[in-house]
This record gives structure tokens, sequence and C-alpha cells, in this order.
């Protein structure tokens, strides 16, 4: 669901307003440099320990024309949040429309191009903001969206149930991302760091969704066995 390698520290993509070609554009006005240094700092730092004066000396503007422009550290980061979500809905539409001729190391560089999502995720998806919520469902509304495109072009299979399974999915993918110190204990791969490293990571799960895990004997028995347990306990009610 989440590309592993989207960690780079070059934040320079533009205000993301929606998809379109604009993401692609450089952008530098006063707006997206505060924006773009606060990504930095919450993903080295965490939100609560970053102050409105660190984010302002990065960006080489006053606190105050910080609060100029957002109106407070609060809103400051919830535009970092809608950036962060709107690169990662261009990169997955993009990846979607190429189909099953998509390639791999040509996404991963893209990402590499990018800026620090995963680290900027890994940081605050743990912080207890009520925003934490509204980023989750954000991007599981265009997960649904672009999945659908990846059936379109023949790269995915259709699903019984689209929102379910962009949700299962997306709680698979930013699992990972929090537990990245764990991944590299066990497996070896910074989930942050190159994307061309995280082979022991991308092999298995891609196993995992290409191949599955149960034969398909053994799905069939345990999706009825699923069902019929599910329907005994509602007693059938959805």
């Amino acid at each position: 669901m989440l590309n592993m390698g989207s960690t780079s520290q070059d934040v320079s993509a533009p205000e993301a307003e929606g998809p379109g070609p604009g993401l692609a554009a450089a952008d530098r006005t006063t707006r997206a440099r505060i924006r773009d240094a606060a990504l930095r700092r919450f993903a080295a730092s965490g939100v609560d320990a970053t102050s409105v004066r660190a984010i302002a000396g990065d960006a080489g503007v006053s606190p105050g024309s910080v609060i100029h422009h957002f109106g407070s550290k609060d809103a400051l980061r919830v535009a970092c949040d809608e950036h962060v979500a709107a690169l990662i809905r261009e990169q997955k539409r993009t990846a979607m429309a190429a189909g099953a001729g998509l390639d791999p190391l040509a996404a991963f560089r893209t990402y590499e191009e990018g800026p620090p999502l995963l680290a900027y995720l890994a940081r605050t998806l743990t912080d207890g903001s009520p925003h934490v919520a509204e980023l989750i469902d954000e991007m599981v509304r265009d997960a649904v969206d672009y999945m659908a495109q990846g059936e379109a072009s023949g790269l995915l299979q259709p699903s019984e149930d689209p929102h379910g399974r962009a949700a299962v999915l997306m709680l698979w993918s930013l699992g990972a991302v929090v537990l990245h110190e764990h991944a590299e204990r066990l497996l070896g791969v910074d989930l942050l760091g190159d994307p061309a490293a995280t082979e022991r990571y991308s092999l298995p799960a891609m196993e995992i969704l290409g191949r599955g895990i149960f034969t398909p004997e053994a799905d069939e028995q345990l999706r009825e066995r699923v069902t019929e347990a599910y329907h005994d306990e509602t007693g059938g009610r959805s």
C-alpha cells in the first residue's frame, strides 16, 4: 500500500491542493518553505517537541511569518498532513495507471525524490492528535479510488469489499511504518531509508499480496466458516 522508500529529505514539492500536475513543479513560496521546514522538523522530532521558532529558523522567516501564513502550529500540522496525503495520492495514481507494466524501480526513484513521507508518518501517527484519524481516513478514501484505478489497468484483482480491502491494507502498511525499528531488527531493513535496500521486506510482502498464503481450498473453507460464525453471532444483521 505504501512504498517503503519515500524518505528523501528533499521537500521541494509544491503545496498540494489536490491531485494534478502542479505537484511536480517547484514551489518555493514562503508558505511552501514554512510547510517543508515543518515537515522535516516534525519527521525528525515530532510535533510536540518542535517549536514555531525552530520551524521559522529553518525556513528563513520570522515566527510571526509562520503564524501569519498558517495561524497556529496545529494548523501548520494539518497543512503538512494534507500535503503528505496529496503526494501519496498522486504517486499511487501514477503507479496504478501503469498497470502490469509498472516499473517498481522507477516508482522507487520517484519516492526518493520526494519528502520524508514515511518518517513524518512514523512520528505523527502515534502522537494522539485527533488529526491522525482525519489523515488516516483521507488516506483510506484515496486508496479506494486509486485501487479502483489499479483494477481498471489490470494491476489489481477486483474486490468484493473495496473499502474494507483498502482499510486493511492501509492499517497493515501504517503499522509497518510505526514498527519500522522492529523491521530493521527482524529483517535488517530500514523501511524509512533507501528503497533499494528493502528487498527482505518487499519480496515477502509481494509474495503475500500476489500469491496469497492459503491454498484455494483452505481459503474457501475458512471464508465459509468466518461467514457462518458472523451470521450466528449477529443473526444475519449487517
